[in-house]
């Protein structure tokens, strides 16, 4: 996840007599599927093994040719996947195939199974309904409700395996969105990074927002390899301070950036997953403007207080319970005493 983008994220393993002889992950375009990967690997052991893959193999030449046809040519006597491919190009049209040749398929899988298949390609099934890829609000703060302290000190409220956890959250992420005020204030790289703290490649592409052009040209998030899109106002006069750095100059609205034309940008680059990991001005904006589809948010176990001390969203809010945003598919992590929960926006709101 967060690096194969506009495909979707596929694993795959050839079992042969109870023992794993290839494995394989879907490549960025141009590169090969999961399941010629762990066939290549398997080599002519993987005539009469079983194929286990994440998701339907695909039946049509696009980019990359048809998977099945790998998987008759391989001698593959079994394939076990979960799930069907809701791209309407396969949608069942893989697991036919197969069948036709005479390969058994099996579909069964438990709950928890399904539940993983279903986590690795939630962002491409979502861009497949909607041409947008699927918005995540990541939040933070404390048991009251708070991001930072009155005087705006906000490091560290989490922990550090929350933290670690935020790193992995990133590299299963497409683009990463933050805002000016973040970038000002905490100086962040918006990076995934492994536990030596070396960058993992990821996210496939960081987004600030910044409606009159403030970003510095010595921010570190810039000395990070990697693309950023700089979004500014369609009156700003900017220049990419940096190779890696492309700008987009978008419409308004009351002074501030039109955040729908962003996410449709976005979704009109094949990306998938999207994080928001911005302060309460941003992070309100897109709730206000019905962009989340899912929030995660990290709770620890600390009481800063103060009626000034800041929370996670800003802007006027509703004015009626029956307004909140409703979560469902609700889940609920103990990161090291901190609580994450995570939901999916109901599609009643």
């Amino acid at each position: 996840m967060g690096g194969v983008a506009p495909r979707p994220a596929v694993g795959a393993v050839v079992v042969q007599n109870g023992r794993i002889i290839g494995e394989g992950t879907t490549e960025l375009r141009p590169g090969r599927h999961a399941e010629p990967i762990a066939l290549a690997e398997a080599g002519e052991y993987a005539k009469g093994a079983t194929l286990y893959c994440s998701l339907e193999p695909h039946a049509f030449q696009g980019v990359a040719p048809p998977c099945t046809e790998a998987i008759i040519t391989a001698g593959i006597s079994k394939v076990v996947s979960p799930l069907e491919d809701p791209n309407p190009s396969v949608s069942g049209n893989g697991f036919r195939q197969l069948k036709a040749a005479g390969i058994e398929v099996v579909r069964e899988a438990s709950d928890e199974q399904i539940k993983r298949a279903e986590f690795l390609i939630e962002g491409f099934r979502h861009h497949l309904k909607t041409q947008r890829p699927l918005v995540t609000l990541k939040l933070a703060m404390s048991l009251d409700g708070k991001i930072a302290t009155r005087t705006g000190e906000s490091q560290w409220i989490t922990s550090d395996a929350s933290r670690a956890r935020v790193h992995e959250m990133r590299r299963q992420t497409d683009a990463l969105v933050t805002g000016i005020g973040t970038v000002l204030a905490d100086k962040p790289r918006l990076t995934a990074r492994d536990s030596d703290g070396n960058p993992t490649g990821r996210p496939l592409l960081r987004v600030v927002v910044d409606s009159h052009g403030r970003m510095p040209s010595d921010a570190p998030l810039i000395n990070e390899p990697g693309e950023i899109l700089w979004i500014v106002g369609e009156g700003v006069d900017a220049k990419p301070p940096a190779p890696n750095v492309s700008i987009l100059k978008s419409a308004q609205i009351k002074s501030k950036i039109d955040l729908t034309a962003i996410v449709d940008e976005l979704g009109s680059r094949g990306l998938h997953n999207v994080m928001v990991e911005a302060g309460a001005g941003l992070a309100g904006a897109f709730v206000e403007n019905g962009l989340v589809d899912k929030v995660a948010m990290f709770i620890a176990p600390k009481i800063i207080g103060g009626t000034e001390a800041p929370g996670p969203l800003a802007g006027l809010g509703i004015s009626a319970i029956n307004d909140a945003l409703v979560l469902e598919n609700i889940t609920h992590t103990v990161i090291d005493g901190d609580i994450l929960i995570e939901g999916f926006v109901s599609k009643s709101n």
